[in-house]
Parts: C-alpha cells; structure tokens; sequence
C-alpha cells in the first residue's frame, strides 16, 4: 500500500468536483470535505462516497465531511472546488484553516476567483489552477466521473517545491497534473470551451454531446468559442490551441455524455456560473471594445431562466437561424 503523504487537505466543496478530488486524493493523504449540501454531509458522514463510472466499475470511499471549520485540521493545502458566487465564503473559511505557509488553490470555472482568493489568503498563498476532469452527482453520496482530464497548475514565486509536492500527490491519486509558468493561456482556453458548452446546455437541457450533433447548435458554439478567443487576443493572451471553434466542439465530442455544471445547476434550481463564464466575457469584452453578441445573449437566456422565466428553445433556434445566414455569407 502507497505510503500516505502527510499532507492535510482541505476541499472547499461537496458538490461534484470536491468530491471527485476529495474521493481521488483520500486514499493518498488527510483529507476532509467541507460544504453545506446537507444530504451530502449526511449521506457521506454515514455511508461513505460511492463513485461510478463509464465502464460500469464502482469505487467505494470513506473520509471527513463537515460544516464546521472548528473540526478541520490545520491545511497545508486548501483547494477551493465550490462555485463561483460561493468564492468569497471559501475563501474566507480557507483562510481561517490554512497554515501560515500553506497554500490555496481555486480549480473553478470562470474568471476573477483567484483575486478574490487573493484578498481572502494574500497573494503568496493563493494559486491558480485548471482541471479538465468531467463528474457530475448523481445523488448525495453517489458519485459519476464521466471523464479524465488534466490538471494544470501555475507556477507561484516561493511556492515551487510546494506545487511540485502537490502536482506529485495529484499524479498519484490518478488526476494527471502539470504545473505551467503561466495560466493565464489555459485559463481563457477553458472558458472558451466553457462558453461555447455550458449555456447552450443548460438552455436547452441536453449532454454536451448534442451540440456537435446539430449544425445550427454546433454554430452557436462555435460563436461563443470565438468571442472568447477574440477578447482573449485583444488582450496579448494566446489561447493553448489554434481554433477554438473547432476545439469546443471536439470537447463536445469527447464529454457527449457528460451533463455540464451548469446544466445540474438549472435541473435543481440552483443558482449558476453564467455570471464568471459568458457574464466574464461580456464585460472584458466591453472594456477592449471587442463585440461579444453570442455570449450577451446566452447570458441574458441563462439568467432568465435561472430567475423561474419561462424559457421557450425557439429564442435559440432564432439564433441559429441568424449565424447560419452570417456563416453563409462569409
């Protein structure tokens, strides 16, 4: 049996993400769960986390879950998985817990969490990552991991021999990590894809696989994909591939079961990530004077629907209708 490393662990989150890395990370090191998703704490704090996944293969684990800081073990390492109208609370109880050399680090959707983890832990115990890995919750306690994907985590003056242990600790666990100079690339190349799959999702309420499926769908992807990679450029930015566009489709392709974050948020009524991902587009967009309709647009159809409007598919459609001209004439 692999030696534990002495690392404690705090995962801010007890939704997917958290418990994907939290499931992934306690057969490796001390890890507790903190979030307050009642029937999760329950369920988890009585039976344990149960993960299945695609090949039909089911794994079984046991570790502290909590609501309570006072229980949490001083952390070397505080990783925030929670939302990210939630990162202001995290960040908050993360610095409540953390070493005085430990380190944060934010794997969330979406721009401007750092900053505030930042405000929340000082900037040389805050760092900034991404991860491609794919899960939804199928109940409290139970656990999908739809996909593989890498981890990337930047680079933090001071912290190098700290990443390299926790980048090592990932590796172990099975959540393939690099660490990168600079994140800012990987960054916007995430919210792009996040752009083009997350709100056409959670509209319409399909799996990531059905917008590749449909040309009009596949187009207005495509759009929002776009506008990021443009706003992006604006910016000096150069995204970690060529054509997002075609890439956000691709990622489609790959996930086309997976049910995107924010379509789980929409199906129970909870609030969403528009705000951090087409919401975030919009308004670098305005500042750079960088036109970003698609995604105006798809945050305005999100936000609407996550305030109980009715929300009839056609609107979508019209869209389609309107790019498949555009793209018609170019």
């Amino acid at each position: 049996m692999t030696k534990k490393s002495t690392l404690n662990i705090a995962i801010f989150g007890v939704g997917a993400m958290g418990s994907l890395f939290g499931s992934r990370l306690s057969d490796h090191a001390h890890v507790t769960l903190i979030g307050n998703w009642a029937e999760q704490l329950e369920t988890v704090g009585r039976d344990g986390l149960t993960t299945s996944y695609p090949d039909g293969r089911q794994t079984h684990h046991t570790l502290p879950i909590t609501n309570d800081l006072a229980v949490v073990p001083p952390a070397d390492l505080a990783l925030i998985l929670v939302k990210s109208y939630q990162t202001t609370r995290a960040a908050q109880q993360a610095a409540q817990v953390l070493n005085p050399n430990g380190l944060a680090v934010t794997l969330q959707n979406g721009l401007g969490n750092l900053e505030i983890l930042v405000d929340a832990v000082g900037p040389l115990r805050a760092g900034l990552g991404i991860t491609a890995q794919g899960a939804t919750m199928l109940a409290p306690g139970h656990l999908y991991h739809a996909g593989q994907g890498p981890t990337h985590l930047a680079q933090i003056p001071g912290q190098e021999e700290r990443l390299t242990e926790v980048a090592a600790l990932f590796n172990a666990a099975g959540l393939e990590t690099t660490l990168v100079d600079n994140a800012d690339s990987l960054v916007w190349g995430k919210l792009a894809i996040n752009a083009g799959i997350n709100p056409l999702t959670a509209l319409l309420e399909l799996p990531n696989g059905a917008l590749a499926e449909d040309e009009g769908l596949c187009q207005v992807m495509a759009a929002a994909a776009s506008e990021v990679a443009q706003v992006a450029a604006a910016q000096g930015i150069r995204l970690p591939y060529t054509d997002a566009a075609r890439r956000a489709a691709e990622v489609s392709k790959a996930t086309a079961g997976n049910r995107s974050s924010m379509l789980q948020d929409v199906s129970r009524a909870a609030p969403t990530e528009i705000d951090a991902i087409s919401g975030a587009v919009v308004r670098f967009g305005r500042r750079l004077g960088i036109p970003t309709p698609v995604n105006e647009f798809l945050l305005r159809l999100v936000k609407a629907k996550e305030s109980g409007r009715m929300f009839d598919p056609q609107q979508v459609r019209l869209l389609t209708q309107a790019l498949g001209r555009a793209y018609s004439l170019a």
